[in-house]
Formats: structure tokens, sequence, C-alpha cells
């Protein structure tokens, strides 16, 4: 008989809707995870994934980057607060900050996060519309560990969509927006499960270093 694995504990940052953290939560609490999520914290007064968090009973903080003379200062005073829930992932669902290196080096291996393209592609910004621009076929997204480089880190997991023709960029959002919600928990699960690493700079899931892709479900 083995031991019960222990519990994760996460903290969420966001500054937005917070569709992706309401994924993660209806998951935790349908025991698909074995995780709790500690705390949401948001930039945004308004972020809606506050009040998510509220509904379900999590801790919810807003810190205002703009009461921080730098981005430096304000990243010290998230670490501080993050700390306090001795978090053992640290889930970015749209916290729409670029990150300083020391923040992404002190959680380096122990956070991910969600970018709406099949990275390496449309690293940043307007990416459904860049896709639809370009005449892309296909479109999706890519969950993957934060390293200091931009939407650069190893990725764990993408989910493609076909771009159709006459489709404008929000509509071409919202079905991959569909598709992020089922893939972040599923690779939040690995996490927590502890099958899914990041050695090396290399995504690393049962032991297999994972392609530049990610996994394959295909």
């Amino acid at each position: 008989m083995t031991e019960q694995q222990a519990q994760k504990s996460i903290v969420v940052l966001v500054s937005g809707n917070g569709s992706n953290l309401q994924a993660i939560i209806e998951d935790i609490s349908q025991l698909k995870i074995n995780a709790k999520i500690s705390a949401v914290i948001a930039n945004q007064k308004t972020a809606y994934g506050l009040t998510r968090a509220e509904n379900a009973g999590i801790p919810a903080i807003f810190i205002d980057h703009k009461s921080f003379a730098s981005r430096e200062e304000y990243d010290a005073k998230m670490v501080q607060c993050i700390n306090e829930f001795t978090p053992d992932l640290i889930v970015l669902a749209g916290f729409m900050r670029i990150l300083t290196p020391d923040f992404v080096e002190h959680y380096l291996g122990r956070m991910l996060n969600i970018h709406p393209s099949l990275l390496p592609k449309y690293k940043g910004l307007n990416t459904h519309k860049r896709a639809i621009d370009a005449e892309d076929k296909e479109h999706g997204a890519s969950v993957h560990f934060v390293t200091p480089e931009l939407d650069g880190g190893p990725v764990v997991l993408q989910s493609k969509v076909p771009v159709f023709e006459q489709q404008d960029a929000q509509e071409l959002a919202d079905r991959v927006q569909q598709q992020e919600r089922q893939m972040y928990p599923l690779v939040i699960k690995w996490f927590c499960e502890d099958r899914l690493k990041m050695i090396n700079n290399k995504a690393v899931l049962d032991n297999q270093i994972l392609a530049e892709e990610g996994y394959a479900i295909e």
C-alpha cells in the first residue's frame, strides 16, 4: 500500500477574468488535482479572478503595481506575499505583467504559465490577430515553465485549433480559451503528482524529456 501523496499548495496570479483559475478551482473541488489554492493575487483591483477566489473561499489579495516606484520593488513585495503561503507551485493565469529576472529565478521550476499561441510562435501580445494576419492554418495555446526569457520557457503541452476563413480574432480567442481550460488543469495535475519537473531548462514528464512542442497527445 503506497503512502498517500501530500497535497500541494498553489498560489495563482491573475490580472483579469480568471476563467483558467475557475477551471483549476473546479478540478480541485472534484478531486482531480491533489492540491489546494492557498491564495489568489491580482495586480488589478477589478480583476474578476479575485471574485472567483472569494466565492470559492480562497484568500484574495490585491497588490497594486501602481503603488510601487519600480518593477523590482513590486516583485519583491509579491515574493514576500507569496512566500507567506509556502507554495509548491505558482500558476500564472492571465497575469499581464512582465516579471523581473529575480522573481522568476526565485520560483524557477515551480512556476507555470499558459500562453495563447503555439510557442515559439507569437510571443507577447495580440497573438490571435497575428495568427490570422499571417494566414496560419492552425493556432492554439501552450503551457510552459516560466524562465527569464519572455514566453520562452520549456513547453509542457500544446493544444491546436484550426483557423477558419472569415474568423475574427475574438472568435479565435474564444476557441483557444476553451482548449486552455482543459489543458492547464491537466498540466497542474501532472506537477502536483510529481510527474512533471523542469530539469536543465527542459520539461520532463515521467522521467522523459519532452520535445520542443511539449507532450504529444495525438
